[in-house]
């Protein structure tokens, strides 16, 4: 297990030329591989952000843990995706944790779930203080970075954790919130999702457009994974700050929801935004999705009418049931290929979604298997420094660039309450 405190990167680059054994990762013949050595050195070296784990929820809808932080033994082998030693054999440098609620509970006390979503997260990151911090900001990443922990940002997975309420959404911004997901798979009052049809709003709101407008005052990143083509275009047109899709896929590779069409992609590089491909094997594989998206849109129904936690539990547990096809990491590198023909090298990163879904690539289930895919990029004829902007540069820009409009803007006033329905 690798998870001291002063873990740097000289550290790191010895140990890329070890086998990983017990962690989900090749065992010592396939470690030999050129292409994977030569991955693990780029991760040591570099900075590798991802966009998306649900690891907060995995501890809130454990059987054993039930939300507590303590009970969920991140130090050894996880029920889950996601451990400390996973994250270091797989090269983690830094993360956005998402603070994901259900958009689909019927009680209405999306705040109430969201706080002790967020009470989850940081408690989770107070307790591994050794490992992990709170960053606020991208020179908080760098220097935690520097210190040999993975420093952790949290995103909002769907705005219906807002109630219609910028003070709400400040408060959040202060709780350490840096990237709210504009829906998830529900419509709002103020934007539509690319989970439901027909469209509600067809975009944005004024309202929806005043949420986008306040988040960049705040410096809190846009991220429209999930949201409808309408509300994408929508967001790009308000926007004065780039934004994320924290966790998608290329339309133009797998043709479902979720995924990023092209006309948004081609807008990338003006706005100077990142799509972070998901690994989601039915976002990035068709055959898969011919499965998978059948099976999610009964889950989302059955999520719409559930009355209770447990209730909703079992919607997920039907979901994840259902056998899919296998599919491999070279799907996941087509759509980061397609992603930098069609946008740019400059607006790609990485969203794996661990902790959120069950169905993976092989050799890509869990977090310490992200040199497998850096390895397949290598072998495409990816370069250290293209390597380096898709692990954790452009989004590192993101942030900046986003900290730096809040500046510009933060002569503005904040907006007060916000009590009607958009």
């Amino acid at each position: 297990m690798v998870c001291s405190r002063f873990f740097n990167a000289r550290l790191m680059a010895a140990l890329a030329a070890l086998p990983l054994l017990g962690l989900g990762l090749p065992s010592q013949a396939a470690t030999a591989d050129p292409a994977l050595v030569h991955a693990r050195q780029v991760l040591a070296k570099g900075l590798l952000f991802d966009g998306h784990n649900d690891l907060p929820w995995a501890i809130r809808a454990d059987k054993t843990a039930l939300g507590a932080v303590a009970a969920y033994d991140l130090r050894t082998h996880a029920p889950g995706q996601t451990d400390i030693p996973r994250l270091r054999a797989g090269g983690v440098s830094a993360q956005f944790w998402s603070v994901y609620i259900p958009g689909e509970q019927a009680n209405g006390k999306f705040a109430r779930t969201e706080l002790e979503q967020i009470a989850i997260a940081r408690e989770m990151i107070r307790t591994h203080s050794d490992v992990f911090t709170l960053a606020s900001t991208a020179a908080d990443v760098r220097k935690a970075h520097r210190a040999g922990k993975i420093p952790g940002m949290l995103g909002i997975e769907g705005g219906h954790a807002i109630e219609n309420s910028l003070p709400l959404l400040r408060a959040y911004y202060d709780l350490g919130v840096r990237y709210m997901t504009l829906t998830h798979n529900v419509h709002l009052d103020w934007a539509d999702s690319a989970a439901m049809v027909p469209p509600h709003v067809h975009g944005l709101t004024p309202f929806g457009e005043d949420v986008v407008r306040e988040m960049n005052r705040l410096g809190m990143v846009v991220d429209l994974a999930h949201t409808a083509p309408e509300t994408m275009a929508a967001a790009l047109k308000v926007t004065q700050s780039p934004v994320i899709f924290s966790h998608a896929g290329a339309r133009g590779v797998c043709s479902v929801p979720r995924n990023v069409p092209d006309d948004i992609l081609q807008q990338l590089p003006q706005n100077g935004g990142v799509v972070m491909v998901t690994f989601v094997a039915g976002f990035v594989d068709c055959e898969v999705a011919k499965v998978m998206q059948p099976a999610m849109m009964r889950q989302n129904i059955a999520m719409r009418a559930a009355q209770t936690d447990e209730e909703r539990a079992a919607a997920r547990a039907e979901f994840n049931s259902v056998k899919m096809p296998v599919t491999t990491i070279a799907k996941v590198a087509d759509h980061i290929d397609y992603i930098r023909r069609v946008a740019g090298v400059h607006n790609i990163g990485i969203g794996g979604d661990f902790d959120g879904n069950d169905a993976w690539p092989e050799g890509l289930s869990d977090v310490s298997m992200y040199p497998n895919l850096f390895a397949e990029l290598i072998r495409r004829g990816w370069s250290d420094a293209d390597l380096q902007l898709l692990a954790g540069g452009n989004v590192m820009r993101v942030l900046e660039e986003n900290e730096r409009t809040a500046k510009r803007l933060a002569t503005l006033p904040a907006p007060g309450l916000s009590e009607t329905k958009p």
